[in-house]
C-alpha cells in the first residue's frame, strides 16, 4: 500500500465490528484505514448522510489525499453516492454485494431496510448523490457473487465503462468481507496508481478463482 486513506463502510444493520478483519488486513498492507464510526447502519436516518459527507471532507483535508471508499452491501451504495457528490475527494470506489442496479426489491433485505430507515425503497433515488444506478465519476469496481443469497447478483454488477469493472467471486453475501478472493481483489484495486487505474487482470492463476465475466 501507498499509505493513502481508505474508509470502509458496513452493510445494513451492521457496524464497524463487521469490517474489523478487512480493515485489519488493509492496515497491514500499509493503508490509512478508517471505519465509518457512525454506529450501526440503519439506513439513511436523519443526520447520517450529512455526517458521512463531513467525515469524508475531514479525512481528505487532514491527509491532503484522495480517499478510497470500500462499501459492503448498503455501505457500497453510500460509497458510490459520496463519490458522486465529492468526486474531487475520492480516489476510487469498491463495492461488495451492493444492489445498486435494477429492482430495489431484488434483495431479501428490502423490508428490513424500510423498517430500520423509515424510507421506502422506491424513494432511494431521492437521497444524496442522485440516481443510485448511475456509476460514479471515479474508478469503480463491483465485487459480487452469483451465490450471494441476499441480493440478486445482477443488481450488484457495475455498468460497462472505461472506469468501471465487475469482479465475480464464489461466496455468500455475509461472507464477502472475509472471503480470501474478495479481499485479494480489494487489495489489488487499492494498489492501482491514482493516475493509472486499470481493470482487473484475470490472467494466469487468478483465472481459477475469478470467473470470466463474459461466460
Amino acid at each position: 500500500g501507498d499509505g493513502h486513506p481508505v474508509i470502509v463502510l458496513p452493510g445494513l444493520a451492521t457496524s464497524d465490528k463487521s469490517t474489523v478483519a478487512l480493515r485489519t488486513f488493509l492496515k497491514s498492507k500499509g493503508y490509512d484505514v478508517h471505519g465509518w464510526e457512525l454506529g450501526r447502519n440503519y439506513g439513511p436516518i436523519p443526520g447520517i448522510e450529512r455526517r458521512m459527507v463531513e467525515k469524508l471532507k475531514e479525512l481528505h483535508k487532514k491527509t491532503g489525499k484522495k480517499v478510497s471508499l470500500v462499501g459492503w452491501s448498503l455501505g457500497g451504495i453510500y460509497a458510490r453516492q459520496l463519490a458522486k457528490m465529492l468526486p474531487d475527494h475520492v480516489r476510487q470506489v469498491i463495492t461488495l454485494g451492493s444492489p445498486f442496479n435494477g429492482d430495489p426489491r431484488a434483495t431479501n433485505a428490502w423490508k428490513l431496510y424500510e423498517f430500520t430507515s423509515g424510507h421506502k425503497v422506491d424513494d432511494r433515488e431521492r437521497h444524496m448523490g442522485g440516481a443510485i444506478s448511475e456509476s460514479p465519476p471515479v474508478p469503480s469496481t463491483a465485487i459480487y457473487s452469483r451465490t450471494d443469497g441476499i441480493c440478486a447478483w445482477q443488481s450488484c454488477v457495475e455498468n460497462e465503462g472505461p472506469q468501471t469493472d465487475s469482479i465475480e467471486v464464489e461466496g455468500s453475501h455475509c461472507g464477502l468481507g472475509h472471503h480470501p478472493a474478495a479481499v485479494f481483489a480489494i487489495a489489488d484495486r487499492l494498489a492501482q496508481a491514482e493516475d493509472g487505474w486499470k481493470k482487473f487482470d484475470r490472467a494466469g492463476w487468478k483465472s481459477v478463482f475469478y470467473p470470466d465475466p463474459k461466460r
